[in-house]
């Protein structure tokens, strides 16, 4: 049988690929020396995106739209407000749709939160990464703490939902001020919550001069302290670095790990789509601004890759085991086109080994194997 479209939700990802200084740390599509008199231009290039992409959206009503970076609150909110009415008209958004944009803390940022609102922005995420100014001089942020905080009090005031994006295992940091860090942000009430550990990762200045990080034990403890912290604030795991109260977790972060569909605009915007005959195909823009802009303007494609059909049990398994609770089995098929017997025989030795749970209905590591995930979703792959 082959994948249908029509049953799988389909959310839209948005690259604004400048920030006001690249962090040593970063490896994503970012870029310095942004010019706000390049708004417009860019912005109508999404929209042509957008529109040259619109055959793949096949009748489909977009699930969430998130707003990635780069540092999106670069951009002024008449801009985000031109881009969301240019979605709408292209694509449709219903009412309640989430529409999510990331935020630095910085203070002009934070100015324009009630203009983002105000565009049809339904959610903020705020690269805070920590409240210690020592901490973020090294990791080359160019907010301070108080400038976290005063962009986490405005956010509540104009939000009814907000994340803070925090790290942990950073350069030097004891284990006492990595909780210190979580429990700051427990405290001011939120309802969402993205933690995760510093990696460090290729083509970055940290990789080139990698800084003194905590010791294995030490990133134990503060995992497993942390956890407990947020689990008796009111917070639960629902994925590995994602962190939620009831009710409130992220639908585009649901979206990507159940393996749903998402296109993706912008230079360097990675999508992930079904097409009408079945096929699942992985997209990509070109990375740098002036090459994207140009290959809008001339219509360039899209460049696709097809994941081959032996390789998709393993690509399913490496997004829905990040989810805390697993998915339904059910799921897999419906969103590969696979029958569940593909999964076969990876889903019994992990089984065996206790790191996969025999529930018939779902698919879920066991607490040892959400531990040993890459080695569980390898299983598959080697398959």
């Amino acid at each position: 049988m082959a994948a249908d479209p029509s049953n799988i939700p389909l959310s839209l990802y948005v690259h604004l690929p400048w920030c006001e200084r690249k962090c040593p740390y970063c490896d994503f599509n970012s870029h310095e020396n942004f010019d706000v008199g390049d708004e417009d231009t860019y912005i109508a290039a999404l929209l042509r995106d957008l529109e040259q992409q619109e055959s793949r959206i096949l009748g489909r009503k977009p699930a969430s739209i998130f707003i990635g970076g780069g540092t999106p609150s670069l951009f002024s909110g008449p801009s985000i407000a031109r881009l969301l009415e240019g979605i709408n008209r292209v694509w449709g958004i219903d009412k309640g749709t989430e529409i999510t944009l990331e935020a630095n803390p910085g203070s002009a940022e934070v100015a324009r939160f009630k203009a983002y609102r105000d565009a049809g922005v339904s959610r903020v995420s705020i690269g805070v990464q920590s409240f210690d100014n020592q901490h973020l001089a090294r990791l080359g942020r160019i907010h301070q703490s108080d400038q976290a905080k005063a962009a986490i009090a405005a956010a509540t005031s104009i939000f009814s939902d907000w994340n803070i994006d925090l790290m942990h295992g950073l350069p030097e940091q004891t284990v006492e001020q990595a909780i210190a860090d979580i429990a700051t942000a427990i405290a001011f009430g939120g309802t969402h919550i993205s933690w995760y550990q510093l990696t460090i990762e290729r083509n970055t200045r940290f990789w080139s001069n990698p800084p003194l990080l905590p010791e294995e034990d030490e990133l134990t403890t503060i995992q497993e302290t942390g956890a407990s912290l947020l689990g008796d604030s009111g917070f639960a795991q629902y994925e590995v670095s994602a962190w939620a109260r009831e009710g409130r977790l992220s639908q585009h972060n649901m979206n990507y790990w159940e393996f749903g569909d998402y296109l993706g605009i912008g230079a360097g915007a990675h999508g992930k789509l079904t097409t009408e005959d079945g096929q699942i195909i992985r997209t990509q823009r070109t990375r740098l601004p002036k090459d994207y802009l140009s290959g809008i303007l001339s219509n360039m494609p899209t460049i696709d890759q097809a994941i081959p059909p032996q390789d998709l049990a393993a690509e399913f398994m490496m997004n829905a085991l990040r989810l805390r609770g697993g998915v339904d089995v059910s799921i897999f098929s419906r969103r590969t086109g696979q029958s569940q017997a593909s999964l076969e025989p990876a889903r019994t030795v992990l089984q065996k080994r206790g790191l996969l749970t025999d529930a018939g209905a779902r698919l879920q590591t066991t607490q040892l194997g959400y531990r040993f995930l890459n080695s569980v979703s390898a299983e598959f792959l080697a398959r």
